[in-house]
């Protein structure tokens, strides 16, 4: 009988569920039964992503962000006691699923409580240090203790000087075992003929998703090129709308998004760790609006501003002109690694 994987990725934007697809994808291919666990978008992409494999749905952890970026931490404190009772809950949910089944191996990303002392339990994250400003000692002590209560840690990234986390994936102190098993993307390079001068690609919590979205689209409306507009709102049908020179699009699954990347000269997105492996797997030139008040985005975006690789801007700053000069960028380059799932999946 097939040993069964539990993978639980965390309902925040979508980069958590989409870097789970190609670990699925490998469960799939090394014939473990992988079952899908999470809630909302992040639970409703991967049942269209694989439609054929069981999903449980866990509780949900309810954060979001405020409208106001500099308010973010104090959001987050205020959230904290709903956040501790949906992990609570999240645990028992967990317990009752493995008494009634038989797992062989759980695989959480960045899902606090979802691990089992008598499962072999992986905490997948890039988040050795968790950035919040003059509290990062705090934040990332907390985050660090999580992380030790589960069997080992997968740090998407390499352990090389050049690598694309900088130091919120590498700590010196740290005593839990960490396998970094280089960078997670669903893509592949394609050599294909560029078809669109601009792709838009939004994800992450409301209401900054929004707050964006209304900007982008008052600020392309003087734009003369062609314009692929993907929202990165889960809904049950695809739905495609055309204003003049703008295709918008409220999502697109991996394929369609694939061959969409492939096919544009410059990507415009939040600087998420995912988008940031996706962009590097593919080669490409982007530019980047950090989410407001996400310290881990706005460290990402700077780091590779000034590596002369991606250009930024506040989400506040941002026209139209922000998009010219950007030769002086060289975009972000494949590392080439290939995961060794078989070895990865040992563990089970």
């Amino acid at each position: 009988m097939k040993k069964r994987i539990l993978v639980a990725p965390l309902n925040w934007g979508l980069g958590h569920a989409t870097r789970c697809i190609p670990i699925i994808n490998a469960l799939i291919a090394e014939s473990f039964v992988p079952i899908i666990a999470s809630d909302g978008i992040a639970l409703a992409l991967l049942k269209k992503e694989f439609p054929n494999l069981t999903t449980i749905e866990l509780p949900s952890y309810n954060v979001t962000y405020s409208k106001n970026g500099k308010l973010f931490k104090l959001k987050l404190l205020k959230d904290s006691p709903k956040l501790l009772k949906a992990i609570k809950a999240e645990k028992k949910v967990i317990a009752s699923i493995l008494e009634h089944n038989d797992f062989a191996g759980i695989i959480s990303d960045n899902r606090l409580g979802v691990r089992h002392k008598k499962v072999p339990s992986v905490f997948i994250t890039h988040q050795l240090n968790v950035l919040s400003g003059n509290t990062t000692w705090l934040s990332t002590k907390l985050h660090q203790n999580i992380i030790k209560k589960f069997d080992i840690c997968w740090v998407p990234d390499i352990d090389e000087k050049l690598n694309l986390s900088g130091k919120l994936g590498h700590v010196t102190n740290f005593d839990l075992p960490v396998k970094y098993i280089g960078p997670l993307s669903r893509f592949t390079k394609l050599r294909i003929e560029i078809k669109n001068d601009l792709m838009v690609l939004l994800s992450g919590p409301e209401p900054q998703r929004t707050l964006l979205e209304t900007k982008l689209f008052s600020e392309l409306k003087a734009y003369t090129g062609k314009v692929v507009f993907v929202k990165g709102v889960m809904e049950k049908e695809q739905s495609i709308q055309v204003l003049g020179n703008i295709t918008v699009y409220n999502f697109m699954t991996s394929k369609q998004l694939e061959k969409t990347i492939n096919e544009s000269a410059l990507l415009l997105s939040r600087s998420g760790y995912t988008t940031v492996m996706d962009l590097a797997k593919l080669n490409k030139k982007a530019f980047f609006i950090p989410t407001p008040g996400q310290f881990e985005q706005e460290y990402l975006a700077k780091r590779f501003s000034e590596m002369n690789l991606v250009p930024s801007c506040t989400q506040k700053e941002f026209n139209l002109n922000k998009l010219e000069n950007l030769e002086n960028y060289k975009g972000l380059k494949s590392f080439d690694f290939e995961i060794n799932f078989k070895e990865l999946f040992d563990l089970f």
